[in-house]
């Protein structure tokens, strides 16, 4: 990070040693520095002017820190604050941050964090330098500046024009100005990563790393290696250091997906690390700070898992200070052609084709779909009816089951259906539904591709035209199905 210019900060702690240390530390760093021994005089000097950040200590002589951070928000006060709690007091730091504050230390104050978060928090700064008429009018709203250019650009990448997606991108632009960790909820594919990208990308700390991390794929004789780091010999095969996930997202975010996969040993040590910033690498003797914007996500159910035993009570309590929902996609049914659009346009640019069109008929299919998979299986859909596809324009029977055509009432088979080895690698209709409808139109085109190839001897070109396809169209069917062809060094043979 880049130093900030310098700034005018009031510190409000009622210990006069420990007031002069926060003093001598940020004059140091070029700041000017005021201070105030309790609530009363901290008001005198914020009736006086302005300042950029407020330290203040949890516990002071005439009240708690909270009751200024309060007044603040109800003045609208640009101010960033960061709260100081004793040891081990969770609860208080978390309603510090509920209650708006930019960040909370813990007692014994680390200097080195203190110098970075009042860096972060004037990095995070939007409103004009210190020295302007202190209180504002009551009419008078401070006017936030946009976010970045990256900010900009992830925003946009959250489709949809509903009530539902323009709450959550006000949301995501309101909770990335602050450290307090974000809890992302919703159902599989309704975009949990990106929205997190987004509130990395429009927080102060989008120059920073954005680490993503899946909970539930890390095997469980790795995880502490992999969140914490591990030294040299620490087990079997650590033949060198090794950074962690907290040490490879300093300075940006860390994205904890499935935090409800997580096992109850490894709950325990987040918490640790969550309320002290600190993490011990594997096999390491000494703890190392760790400078990190917390965001998790789940598709499960926390408070339920809290409830069975499942999900620790208290970190569920800690994740859980800012809290988005992803909308799932029936809920806003109004944003698919926009969201089949913009999802056509990346699958297109990415395949180098024509973007093509989406007729009436198809739009209708799709809105019929229950789409359980939300945005992942719209996508999937798509990408399966580009392949398909032979004209300018997706239409409803492009998307349909091929053992059904689109829009016909299936038929009882004038003939019995042909015993399973009887040479047609093409499976009957099933008897009952399947339980993973993907997987299982995937098997049907499989066979059909397989038969056609097999037929004109693994020449692509003549089975693609056998089928009404393009070169192009059948060599992503291949590809995407994991079919082995005999070589691939010549397009007249395979």
């Amino acid at each position: 990070m880049s130093a900030p210019a310098p700034a005018c900060v009031l510190v409000v702690d009622d210990e006069p040693d420990l007031r002069t240390l926060y003093e001598l530390t940020l004059l140091r760093e070029g700041h000017e520095v005021v201070s105030a021994s309790d609530l009363a005089q901290a008001r005198e000097w914020l009736d006086q002017r302005r300042f950029d950040v407020l330290i203040s200590d949890m516990r002071l002589p005439d009240g708690l820190g909270l009751e200024l951070l309060r007044e603040l928000g109800e003045q609208q006060r640009t101010e960033k604050t960061i709260v100081i709690t004793a040891y081990g007091s969770a609860e208080n730091a978390v309603e510090a941050l509920k209650s708006g504050a930019f960040d909370y230390l813990t007692k014994p104050v680390d200097l080195k964090q203190l110098r970075a978060a009042v860096q972060a928090a004037l990095q995070s700064q939007r409103h004009p330098p210190a020295g302007a008429p202190r209180r504002a009018a009551a009419s008078e709203t401070p006017r936030a500046a946009p976010p970045p250019p990256s900010g900009v650009q992830a925003l946009r990448r959250i489709v949809g024009t509903s009530a539902a997606m323009q709450h959550i991108r006000q949301r995501i632009e309101k909770v990335a100005t602050s450290m307090a960790p974000v809890l992302i909820l919703g159902e599989s594919g309704t975009g949990k990563e990106l929205v997190a990208r987004a509130v990395h990308e429009c927080s102060h700390r989008a120059t920073g790393p954005f680490v993503a991390v899946n909970c539930g794929a890390i095997p469980d004789n790795l995880i502490e290696a992999e969140f914490f780091g591990a030294r040299k010999g620490a087990y079997t095969g650590a033949s060198q250091d090794r950074e962690g996930f907290f040490q490879a997202a300093s300075g940006g975010t860390l994205f904890l997906d499935e935090i409800g996969d997580l096992p109850l040993g490894m709950q325990a040590k987040l918490l640790r690390v969550i309320q002290e910033r600190r993490v011990r690498p594997l096999g390491g003797v000494q703890e190392e700070p760790v400078d990190v914007r917390l965001v998790s996500a789940t598709h499960k159910d926390l408070s339920a898992l809290v409830g069975s035993g499942d999900f620790r009570q208290d970190l569920f309590y800690r994740l859980n200070v800012i809290g988005l929902r992803t909308p799932a996609l029936r809920e806003r049914r109004e944003d698919l052609p926009e969201l089949v659009d913009a999802l056509l346009q990346r699958i297109c640019g990415e395949s180098g084709q024509p973007v093509p069109g989406l007729s009436a008929d198809a739009l209708a299919w799709l809105q019929a779909r229950e789409l359980p998979g939300n945005v992942r299986e719209l996508e999937n859909l798509l990408q399966r009816a580009l392949a398909l596809s032979t004209g300018a324009e997706l239409q409803a029977h492009d998307f349909a089951d091929p053992v059904e055509p689109a829009g016909r009432e299936p038929q009882a088979p004038k003939h019995p259906p042909a015993p399973a080895n009887a040479g047609d690698p093409t499976p009957a209709p099933p008897d009952t539904i399947p339980q993973d409808l993907q997987s299982y139109l995937d098997e049907q085109e499989r066979q059909v591709l397989l038969k056609a190839l097999k037929e004109c001897d693994y020449n692509r070109t003549a089975a693609a035209n056998r089928l009404g396809l393009n070169l192009r169209q059948i060599r992503y069917r291949i590809q995407r199905l994991g079919i082995t062809m005999p070589t691939d060094d010549d397009d007249s043979v395979s």
